[in-house]
């Protein structure tokens, strides 16, 4: 692995240019990073990505493939060809994973190509692509599914996967629990805290009622080699500088230090 464990996702800094985020992360002490791609054209180029990691001395872990509403019609709206497309990004940049969202509930020919071909994509690229778990979105007190793969008993056919944290508390599900079920095919996880209210807030560790601390020991002591990847919501931070330093500092040395327990 080129660098620390522990890198700083470029979503907490969604409309913010790459190359100031990356940046910020090296003068926070972060090695390495998640690109979120976005519209910003230099999330979607390999060759900026590679030399901005090159002059801020990062790595990049990870690719998050395009999947917000936001960045719906990034790569095009054809899933088969976002994971195309994001996969030889990836190993253009020399980025080894590539996080993509599972299937909407309609999307069954899609889900069929995943089970099917994606490793044949993963063999020729050399690139792992990991499928991160989602949570029911609630219209009034109704919660709709509108992931196909939104039971965790539905990834079982899925080779690798990341867990996020803040979308297993909006799905109430026990963080530990999940790091057992996924097992050896977890690859990757989102870190974040959850205001336990329903909803999918990507608090910064400690800030919410999850206990993160007690899953980092957890997943330290399971033999773990993936990435963590720190995918926390700082909009309210943009505007205090120092502050906002401050944070990234102290996300990144917990985190380092509660990885480095096992």
């Amino acid at each position: 692995m080129a660098g620390s464990r522990v890198l700083l996702s470029t979503a907490a800094f969604f409309a913010r240019p790459l190359a100031a985020t990356f940046e910020l992360a090296a003068e926070c002490g972060y090695t390495g990073v998640e690109v979120m791609v976005t519209k910003d054209p230099a999330s979607q180029s390999a060759s900026v990505m590679r030399d901005l990691a090159a002059e801020h001395g990062l790595w990049i872990g990870a690719l998050h493939a395009p999947a917000l509403l936001l960045t719906r019609a990034v790569w095009g709206k054809d899933p088969i060809g976002k994971i195309d497309t994001a996969t030889r990004v990836a190993a253009t940049a020399k980025v080894p994973l590539v996080v993509m969202h599972p299937p909407y509930r309609w999307q069954g020919a899609y889900r069929r190509w995943l089970l099917s071909s994606l490793a044949t994509v993963e063999e020729r690229t050399g690139i792992t692509v990991a499928m991160e778990n989602m949570f029911p979105v609630h219209i009034g007190s109704r919660p709709m599914m509108l992931h196909a793969d939104q039971d965790l008993d539905q990834l079982i056919g899925i080779p690798h996967l990341v867990l996020d944290t803040s979308h297993a508390a909006v799905a109430k599900h026990d963080l530990i629990e999940v790091r057992q079920l996924f097992g050896e095919r977890l690859r990757h996880v989102h870190l974040s805290d959850n205001a336990g209210k329903g909803w999918d807030s990507h608090l910064p560790p400690g800030e919410g009622v999850l206990d993160l601390d007690g899953f980092l020991r957890d997943l330290a002591g399971s033999g773990f080699d993936g990435t963590v990847s720190l995918e926390v919501d700082l909009r309210k931070r943009i505007d205090d500088p120092a502050g906002l330093r401050s944070l990234l500092i102290d996300m990144r040395q917990q985190v380092e230090s509660l990885l480095a327990i096992a």
